[in-house]
């Protein structure tokens, strides 16, 4: 884990770019308290339709059963007379 101030991570933001996406904890300190973390987001999952499920429709169906479908059912419901 790399610690240091704000100005010293202005002079040096490229390398600690590079590093919190390598996996290292890159941390920034204002005055002398950690108060930013560099980390690199995660990977975004993007689907292209159905095909990306890898499930049979057979599958994916039996994956409802008939409480799910009631319990759904009234949510629905209620929301519908709440004004």
């Amino acid at each position: 884990m790399e610690s240091l101030s704000l100005e010293e991570a202005q002079q040096q933001l490229p390398q600690l770019v590079a590093a919190a996406l390598d996996g290292e904890e890159v941390l920034i300190t204002l005055p002398n308290k950690p108060k930013i973390r560099l980390t690199p987001l995660p990977p975004s999952i993007k689907t292209q339709g159905y095909g990306d499920l890898a499930l049979s429709p057979e599958a994916l169906d039996a994956a409802f059963s008939d409480a799910v479908e009631a319990e759904v059912a009234t949510l629905f419901q209620s929301n519908l007379e709440t004004p």
